[in-house]
């Protein structure tokens, strides 16, 4: 008994992992996963076609063996009306037993008919709601395929997008900008330097002192000027 109960808890051990080991190979690849209920639906569907199938055939046997009963039962009781006209009283009784066997065979049968009826209409309806079922999960397979595409397509272009780095980009920019502002800096160094040189400056106060030279000789010349006028005045 101990070795029956450790085979069985490793033959359910085994199974829990062959179990989880589907459901997660289902998980990677769903489209696995909706054939297999979709097979698996549709092996119901077969068999349960093949029952209905039985359940329709039962009533029409049904039905044909009260039809022949109906059809038996009409003609004994014409021949016992026949009998009872003709004072035939010993095949009149023989005629009433049998008519009320047939009664009775009848009234059996058509119970039975009523139930068979009622169900092959049970087994159709489930039969047609199987296949509606059949029909709405491959749909839905269709349906959770497309938007699992869609999904792992904006997945695959996210991780591009996290993928691409613009830090070179900008680093390259960074340089470009560093290398015009050393440029800028050294143009306005070389201003700097040649306004402040020796002989810039040099320059600069000749030019100074030549502006000073003039303006003493302006002023000159307009006292020279001045003095020659008073004298032309004094003369007169």
């Amino acid at each position: 008994m101990a070795k029956v109960g450790f085979f069985a808890r490793l033959g359910n051990l085994w199974r829990g992992f062959v179990n989880l080991w589907i459901s997660d190979l289902e998980k990677k690849n769903p489209e696995i996963a909706y054939e297999n209920s979709i097979n698996s639906m549709i092996e119901k569907y077969t068999m349960l076609k093949k029952a209905t199938a039985g359940i329709i055939r039962r009533r029409e046997d049904i039905s044909t063996r009260l039809d022949r009963q109906t059809k038996e039962l009409a003609q004994i009781t014409q021949d016992l009306t026949t009998a009872v006209d003709t004072n035939q009283d010993d095949l009149a009784i023989i005629l009433i037993q049998k008519k009320n066997e047939l009664e009775k065979e009848a009234a059996d049968l058509r119970a039975e008919l009523d139930t068979a009826v009622k169900d092959a209409d049970s087994a159709k309806s489930s039969l047609l709601q199987v296949q509606a079922e059949i029909k709405k999960l491959q749909a839905e397979k269709d349906n959770m395929l497309a938007k699992m595409a869609s999904a792992q397509a904006r997945i695959k272009i996210q991780e591009q997008l996290d993928g691409l780095s613009i830090e070179a980009d900008v680093m390259a920019l960074d340089n470009v900008r560093g290398h015009i502002k050393d440029l800028v800096a050294q143009a306005n160094l070389g201003k700097e330097l040649g306004e402040s040189s020796l002989d810039q400056r040099l320059s600069a106060l000749r030019q100074q002192s030549g502006d000073s030279t003039a303006r003493q000789q302006l002023e000159s010349l307009k006292a020279a000027a001045a003095a020659r006028k008073a004298t032309s005045q004094k003369t007169m």
